[in-house]
């Protein structure tokens, strides 16, 4: 009969930890393209970089201008990146936290609220970072012929 009792605690648990799951997986996506963006704004820096060594000066402070704008962005997705695998990290222990919690049978009721907490402002950071790049990104897009 304990053994029962114990399936049922189990997948009880399991459960629970459905939706974090969901969550990584979405994290997991986020991250894929915000690792893609940085991809892109390391290879278009390169690429200026190579101009910049043939550039003629008065075309010279232009390229630096971008490099720097691209300076910029790299910082705010690469911090983006950070707090998305720090959100990961705190779910994946959240996880961890409900399996020990139904193992040594004890109340973890507040260690996972303030873990989830802390990982749901994490991520908050990570999309606020995320968007303030976009923005950077829209406001020094351009189209077409300069």
């Amino acid at each position: 009969m304990h053994e029962v009792s114990t399936i049922g605690s189990v997948a009880h648990v399991i459960q629970l930890a459905i939706a974090p799951v969901f969550l990584l997986t979405a994290i997991g996506t986020l991250l894929s393209v915000m690792t893609n963006r940085l991809s892109r704004i390391i290879d278009r820096a390169r690429l200026l970089e190579t101009r910049l060594e043939s550039a003629p000066p008065e075309s010279a402070s232009d390229i630096h201008s971008h490099l720097a704008t691209l300076s910029r962005r790299a910082t705010l997705i690469n911090r983006a990146i950070t707090l998305c695998t720090v959100t990961a990290l705190l779910v994946c222990t959240v996880i961890a936290i409900l399996f020990l919690g139904d193992f040594l049978h004890c109340t973890i009721t507040l260690p996972v609220a303030f873990l989830f907490i802390v990982a749901m402002l994490s991520l908050v950071l990570a999309l606020l970072n995320f968007l303030r790049e976009i923005f950077i990104a829209t406001v020094n897009l351009r189209i077409g012929p300069h």
